[in-house]
């Protein structure tokens, strides 16, 4: 494994931070991608830093394969021409088999992100998440997030440096990405305060160590290369550094010698000296690398956490009664017994109603520097396993607010805007065979233009996509505040399941799709009337 240097170009303007309004569904992913790490896999994948695909003792740390991933994918950037950049074109075969991109790190960590890309945050969103989340958790600065990157569809340009190359050529590569010499040092040494080269990798770097500790023979930069800190610089300044591409017994490799030497030592010094200079410096040459993308790709503005923001909320129809679930984050706010937390909704036949909510813990963020309380909409008991509330059907239910301590939040006056037109019914089963029967309840008078389902089709290491499917519209009047529209679908036999989110359209085109992802399965109960 070699985290070789971390380049990239200033392909955005300075940072700035908006809030949004809840509901945004891109917007919504992104930010609990981002600040509710706890929910996916990518926190579980750098705790402990150490850890390395759940194996002892290898010598090597998902998260500095996954920084070095990030930069891989970047590295091709062209500041002339606009192309390359953070677009995950690092998932091409053709790509990751080039010299420069030597190792097996690329597909380990393609493999988190399959879990964590969808359809609102790209492969080249959540690679740079990654690097973003591995920092953090592992003693790093806070670094500034935006969404939006787009994936490639084929592989870029060649672009990464090699260890073996002259400091010209690192030194022209960084020009190319639009970053000077002494920028060069401070990437290059961001980049190395994790992880080490591997002997399998480079056997012309690191001998074979035999050593039962450190399975796969990785020479680490540093004395602490599963933790965010100075210490690249210090042992280097020091004379005691046992970086592999310093201290090379062959010269042709220590690429990190000619590149931290080649202003006299001076920026190595200034981190040497100073902590929090070299955390301040990471943080933003970090953010620039993750933000350095394509030319014509749009970022969100920097991610900020809502301070209310509701969670997982769901609809269900379920033999004329709706069922509503779903959670609220308190951001930066520690638990508290005496805390009273409120819901209120309104419907649509100008009603409210309120529900006490349940404290159901505390998460942390950012590494550990913000706590987040969460509070749910009901309890979960055992006649109530998924912690549903009752809501009628005739009224529906139209916004939510919330009164925490007395106090009302509710975004400024515009609410939380719940949309109860089309949801799941409950009533979906299986017909036979690998048939299954997909149920939607659409409020009667809401006169949708068409109603379907949206199946998502995933092809590793690709983020899904989505195939319509029309749902035909019942024949005959109806008096129900819901009706029911059906639709057999065939779920894939080898897969055995298929995953699903429900859409409609509206007049004007007004589009919307349920944020939650439900499944169809080969084979399970089958429905009563098929009986």
């Amino acid at each position: 494994m070699l985290t070789l240097v971390l380049a990239f170009a200033a392909a955005t303007a300075v940072s700035t931070v908006t809030a949004y309004t809840w509901p945004s569904p891109q917007l919504d992913a992104l930010e609990a991608a981002r600040f509710d790490a706890h929910t996916g896999v990518l926190l579980a994948g750098v705790q402990p830093c150490d850890g390395f695909g759940g194996l002892p003792n290898t010598g090597r740390s998902n998260a500095a394969d996954w920084v070095r991933t990030a930069y891989h994918d970047m590295a091709t950037h062209n500041i002339a021409d606009g192309t390359g950049g953070l677009d995950g074109s690092i998932r091409f075969e053709e790509e990751r088999l080039r010299p420069e991109n030597p190792g097996d790190g690329f597909n380990n960590t393609l493999a988190f992100l399959s879990a964590t890309s969808n359809r609102y945050i790209s492969i080249a969103d959540s690679l740079a998440l990654a690097a973003v989340i591995a920092i953090e958790t592992c003693g790093g600065p806070e670094i500034p997030f935006r969404g939006n990157r787009i994936d490639a569809t084929s592989p870029n340009s060649p672009g990464v440096p090699e260890p073996q190359q002259d400091i010209d050529s690192h030194i022209g590569a960084f020009a190319r990405q639009g970053f000077n010499k002494e920028e060069m040092i401070g990437l290059v040494a961001c980049g190395h305060t994790f992880g080490g080269v591997e002997h399998q990798t480079f056997p012309q770097i690191v001998p074979e160590m035999h050593d039962p500790k450190n399975k796969q023979s990785v020479q680490p930069f540093d004395s602490t290369f599963v933790t965010f800190d100075n210490n690249v610089a210090t042992e280097y300044m020091s004379d005691t550094t046992q970086n592999p591409l310093v201290v090379a017994l062959n010269d042709t490799f220590n690429s990190d010698k000619r590149i931290f030497g080649s202003d006299g030592n001076v920026t190595m010094k200034s981190f040497a000296d100073s902590p929090s200079h070299f955390s301040s410096t990471c943080a933003s040459l970090i953010a620039r690398m993750i933000d350095t993308v394509p030319k014509g790709v749009q970022l969100t503005d920097v991610l900020e956490p809502l301070p209310i923001k509701p969670a997982d909320v769901e609809l269900q129809y379920d033999a004329s009664r709706i069922k509503l679930s779903g959670n609220v984050r308190l951001w930066n706010t520690p638990e508290d017994d005496s805390r009273s937390v409120r819901l209120l909704y309104t419907d649509h036949l100008g009603g409210t109603g309120n529900l006490s909510l349940v404290f159901t813990g505390t998460f942390d963020s950012v590494g550990t520097k913000y706590t987040s309380a969460w509070y749910a909409f009901a309890p979960i008991t055992q006649d109530n396993p998924f912690a549903r509330v009752d809501i009628d059907p005739k009224s529906g239910i139209k916004s939510m607010s919330f009164i925490v301590n007395g106090k009302l939040e509710d975004q400024g006056g515009v609410g939380f805007a719940v949309e109860d037109r089309v949801m799941r019914s409950t009533s979906s089963c299986r017909v036979g065979g690998n048939i299954s029967r997909i149920d939607v309840a659409v409020r009667t008078d809401a006169s949708p233009l068409r109603v379907y389902v949206e199946e998502l089709r995933f092809v590793f290491p690709h983020a899904p996509t989505i195939v319509e499917h029309d749902v035909p519209r019942p024949s005959g009047s109806q008096d129900q505040p819901y009706t029911i529209w059906s639709l057999n679908l065939a779920v894939p036999v080898e897969i055995g399941l298929m995953m699903y989110h429900i859409g409609a359209e509206f007049a004007g085109g007004v589009k919307y799709s349920t944020t939650s992802r439900y499944s169809a399965w080969a084979s399970g109960p089958i429905c009563a009337d098929s009986q």
